[in-house]
């Protein structure tokens, strides 16, 4: 033998070149010597997906790790099973059955001697029992060309003990980029060579502890490596075999440096190639963008609430499923994505009823998943353009890169747009797919006056408007300002088209699109002005054939003209009717002093208004004044409305039918009327004992409407309304007040210092294994006092 081998029972083991050398009689064998792999994840969910890989071809793997965490098909994998049919079995079990039959003769016994050889034979069994299960443990794991395990399960107190140290030749961790660095470190101890797989652009490892994160332990480290190496130790996949190139092409330009392609196999795969798909405009594009801006769908700004919510958004994904549902597509193949809690339960609470097999799951909930259609609904919407932790590059690649044949984004482009990196995704989406507003799923939608520049819309709808429209738009513009000059006493608004802004950077349209753009449009604004001119044409209907930029365009002339804009119909059915605006809302003129108090308040939120262009005749008012007139309408009729509803509560509070001043919501426990209630409701005429009697009448029962338990002696009083309930009804989720121990649970728990909402208090119970360590160690001490006792007892007598 050469130098630098081992010999072992006639085996020379080479540790560098890979081979074993043997001899059958005089003549020496030589055969590869195949290489031991130890393979790790963070989660358990993600080894027993390469378990499952691995096993369809045909790779003898163990799976380590308690039997109740893996998945069902693969628990003939694990350890235990594999144990189960060794050789080792049956001497295990009859060790095992011997100790049980010295157990029972001990205790059996009372004859000393007999009782420490019992105890000798058991003490000789659990050595032997102990022998057996190391050798067949070792055994098992030399076998296996895979090994798999978790982090943090292949540390060498747990089965990888029973191996000879350096057993191991490669050391594989997958999905390395979203583990702790000190997890990975216990699975590189076992090996000298090591293979760290995952994408560093996605998600980093969760820290729940902020101090720990400002100190270096979020960064993981395959990024560190890379860091530090650059790109001698990385080798990329650039292959992909998930995504339409489409929705892979923003990603790989934005994340990856364009290094990204799409298999052949996917590469223009859509949703009406899926059997059973019907042919239509949502199940033929890849990229869908349903647009909310300028539709008043805003954030929910709950104050108790550490998430984000937006009811609008919730409302277009409930009508973008129904679309893609009534298509063929099963709600299986279908997932919803929202980057914020709160807006993750609005979802659920809508469609979980009906759709059951719908996924609606986080961001974080969804990395490693994918969909054939995935909705990303961005939640934000705001006239600050704060976009929060949206601003996290990595958590919006892995958002968008969950779909695999249609990718549809919901979100207020403005808001949005104030960042760069969801700029660019807008941007991509508006060159390459399908835009729509909000305007064309709900119809009751009252638009809100959003700054927008004419910058702005040529990116939005990435359509120019011509020449001669912006003189026609700065035209109108003088004019209007010289009508609210007059109408102002003399005060010069400022020109929202000559005001300074942020100048936005506009797609770049070949001349071919521009005028053809350009001609589009002022065909589709001669229509409009023919139809204005028609008093004895109540509506002007567009043809289904219109395309999506053609609608939008539609939109736009009708937004611009006060004009009435509708989208009728499913499908290739949808058409769009343009209407004249009710009679109603025009002729007045709001008074001097309002337009002065719109104007401020206009200057404190820093708002820029574009003037509309005005009406082809001299009778019709400018378009903007038109919607600050509907919309003041529309304000003056909700008081209306709300001071008639109160004067109703009020009378009928008054005569006892209505016992509390807000109506409860639909689906909610309502309660009785409480002390306060009955007080505010009595009037000065009526009597005092009567109202004595009816306070200590509503303090003996429970305060639910359709209970008529007594409280007297069993009761609970709840702290957030202050009422008197039994106990079948003193839970707050069940009289109503679920949302209020809600909200208290949830400042409860920020002020507590935990980060994570739903987490309550910690777990302080005792480790079953140091308890049991220290009964062990109380017992012995025990024992030791007294025998000491009897020392002293027999000193004594003698």
């Amino acid at each position: 033998m050469g130098s630098g081998t081992k010999e072992t029972h006639g085996v020379s083991v080479l540790p560098s070149n890979g081979f074993r050398t043997g001899f059958i009689g005089r003549w020496p064998l030589l055969y590869v010597l195949v290489p031991q792999v130890l393979c790790c994840a963070p989660s358990n969910v993600a080894v027993d997906n390469l378990v499952e890989r691995l096993a369809r071809c045909k790779v003898k793997v163990l799976r380590l790790g308690h039997p109740a965490r893996l998945l069902e098909s693969i628990q003939k994998h694990s350890l235990d099973a594999v144990l189960a049919k060794s050789d080792n079995t049956n001497i295990i079990s009859d060790i095992r059955k011997d100790m049980d039959k010295a157990f029972m003769g001990m205790k059996k016994t009372r004859n000393k001697g007999e009782r420490f050889s019992f105890k000798r034979e058991i003490g000789e069994l659990r050595k032997e029992l102990r022998s057996r299960e190391a050798t067949a443990i070792g055994q098992v794991l030399k076998s296996a060309d895979v090994v798999l395990s978790t982090n943090t399960g292949a540390s060498n107190d747990g089965p990888l003990r029973h191996l000879p140290p350096g057993h191991f030749d490669w050391v594989v961790i997958d999905e390395c980029a979203q583990a702790l660095e000190s997890s990975c470190w216990i699975a590189l101890l076992n090996a000298r060579k090591c293979i760290l797989a995952g994408d560093y652009k996605q998600l980093p490892p969760t820290i729940k502890s902020q101090t720990a994160a400002s100190k270096g332990l979020a960064v993981s480290l395959m990024e560190r490596l890379i860091q530090k190496f650059g790109a001698s130790v990385v080798r990329m996949l650039t292959v992909q075999y998930r995504m339409h190139h489409l929705i892979m092409d923003w990603a790989s330009r934005e994340m990856y440096q364009g290094r990204l392609t799409a298999h052949s196999s996917v590469q223009g795969h859509l949703l009406k190639d899926l059997p059973g798909i019907a042919c239509v405009e949502e199940t033929s594009t890849p990229l869908l963008l349903i647009d909310t801006a300028g539709c008043g769908l805003s954030e929910m700004e709950v104050t108790e609430e550490q998430s984000k919510g937006n009811q609008g958004e919730v409302d277009l994904v409930e009508l973008h499923i129904i679309c893609l549902t009534e298509a063929g597509l099963k709600p299986q193949d279908i997932a919803v994505i929202a980057p914020y809690n709160l807006q993750v339960d609005l979802l659920r609470q809508r469609l979980s009823g009906r759709y059951p097999a719908l996924e609606i799951k986080s961001v974080d909930g969804f990395q490693g998943r994918e969909k054939e259609a995935v909705v990303l609904t961005l939640v934000r919407s705001n006239r600050k353009g704060e976009v929060g932790f949206l601003a996290e590059d990595r958590r919006i690649n892995v958002a968008v890169t969950r779909a695999r044949r249609h990718l549809a984004v919901i979100c207020d482009s403005q808001t949005v747009q104030s960042h760069a990196f969801l700029k660019s995704l807008i941007s991509h989406m508006t060159d390459h797919g399908e835009v729509r507003t909000a305007f064309e799923y709900l119809q009751d939608i009252v638009p809100l006056n959003y700054t927008r520049s004419l910058n702005d819309s040529k990116t939005k709808f990435s359509a120019a408007s011509s020449t001669k429209q912006k003189v026609k738009l700065q035209a109108a513009g003088k004019e209007n300002q010289k009508t609210q000059t007059k109408a102002a006493g003399g005060r010069v608004p400022e020109d929202p088209v000559n005001q300074k802004r942020q100048p936005t950077k506009p797609r770049i349209l070949t001349a071919e699109e521009e005028l053809k753009t350009q001609t589009r449009s002022a065909e589709i604004r001669e229509q409009v002005e023919t139809y204005l001119r028609d008093p004895s044409q109540e509506e002007l209907r567009f043809p289904p054939s219109l395309n999506s930029h053609d609608r939008m365009l539609v939109h736009r002339i009708s937004e611009e003209l006060g004009l009435g804009h509708e989208s009728r119909g499913e499908g290739r059915d949808r058409c769009i009717t343009v209407s004249r605006p009710p009679p109603g809302s025009g002729p007045t003129r709001p008074e001097p002093e309002e337009e002065e108090e719109e104007e401020e308040e206009e200057e404190e939120e820093e708002e820029e208004t574009v003037s509309e262009p005005q009406a082809a005749t001299s009778s019709q008012q400018p378009p903007g004044d038109l919607k600050s007139l509907h919309l003041e309408r529309m304000k003056r009729e909700q008081q209306r409305r709300e001071e008639a509803a109160q004067q109703k509560r009020q009378v009928q509070a008054a005569i006892g039918k209505l016992p509390t001043a807000k109506k409860p919501a639909k689906g909610k426990s309502r309660t009785k009327a409480g002390v306060c209630d009955i007080a505010a409701a009595a009037g000065a005429e009526e009597d005092f004992d009567t109202l004595i009697s009816a306070v200590l009448k509503a303090e003996s029962v429970c305060s639910l409407v359709k209970c008529k338990a007594s409280v007297r002696l069993l009761g609970q009083l709840c702290p957030y309304c202050n009422r008197q309930f039994c106990l079948g009804h003193h839970v707050p989720e069940v009289h109503g007040c679920g949302d209020k121990a809600k909200a208290n649970a949830r400042m409860r728990i920020s002020r507590e210092g935990v980060l994570y909402a739903g987490s309550g208090k910690k777990d302080t119970s005792m480790d079953p294994n140091k308890k049991a360590y220290l009964q062990r160690k109380l017992d012995s001490k025990l024992k030791d006092m007294e025998s000491k006792r009897k020392l002293k007892s027999k000193e004594k007598s003698n």
